[in-house]
């Protein structure tokens, strides 16, 4: 019989293990060791990460445009210089010259635009 054989009653054999019933018991102040170890490594993994972003944190803060590219960058300035000639060109106008403006607009329409009457006794 070789050792990958399926035995006709029973458990399966594994190769590897000739008796299962034969194992190591692990120590507990190893077990405690690796544990403290592990812990105190994740604690200053989680500390520097903590630190790292708070860092990152701050620079943007003060930075917002630091992690932009230049693309970004040119598109921004070019809607803040759109929006700011907007703002000039209607802080600029009073509310007469505004109306005065809209009426020359109105009789510039065809009469396409105009609103037909409706009535029923014409």
């Amino acid at each position: 019989m070789s050792d990958y054989d399926v035995p006709r009653t029973g458990s399966l054999k594994l190769k590897a293990i000739a008796d299962p019933s034969i194992n190591k018991k692990k120590k507990k102040k190893d077990e405690k060791k690796v544990e403290d170890q592990r812990a105190s490594t994740t604690a200053k993994k989680e500390d520097q990460e903590d630190i790292e972003a708070a860092i990152e944190a701050k620079m943007r803060e003060r930075n917002p445009l630091l992690n932009k590219t230049k693309a970004e960058l040119r598109y921004l300035q070019s809607t803040a210089k759109m929006q700011e000639k907007r703002v000039m060109d209607k802080a600029s106008k009073t509310h007469k010259m505004r109306v005065e403006e809209f009426n020359k607009q109105l009789d510039n329409l065809t009469e396409h635009f105009d609103i037909p009457k409706v009535s029923w006794t014409k």
